[in-house]
C-alpha cells in the first residue's frame, strides 16, 4: 500500500515537471518566464522622446 502511494506521488511529480517543460518549450509568446508581460518589445515601445521609461 505504501509503495502504491509513493508511486502515485512520484508519477504526479513527473507529470507536473513534464507539463512545465512542454509549455516552456512550445510557448508562442515572447517575454520572460515569469508571465508578467515584461517583454523587451513592450519596454522599447514605451520609451518616450527623452529616452526615459514613463513613470507609472
Amino acid at each position: 500500500m505504501e509503495q502504491l502511494l509513493i508511486g502515485l506521488i512520484f508519477l504526479g511529480a513527473v507529470a507536473y515537471l513534464g507539463r512545465r517543460a512542454w509549455k516552456s518549450l512550445f510557448r508562442k509568446e515572447a517575454g520572460c518566464a515569469k508571465g508578467c508581460g515584461c517583454s523587451t518589445d513592450t519596454k522599447v515601445a514605451s520609451v518616450n522622446k527623452s529616452g526615459r521609461l514613463p513613470v507609472n
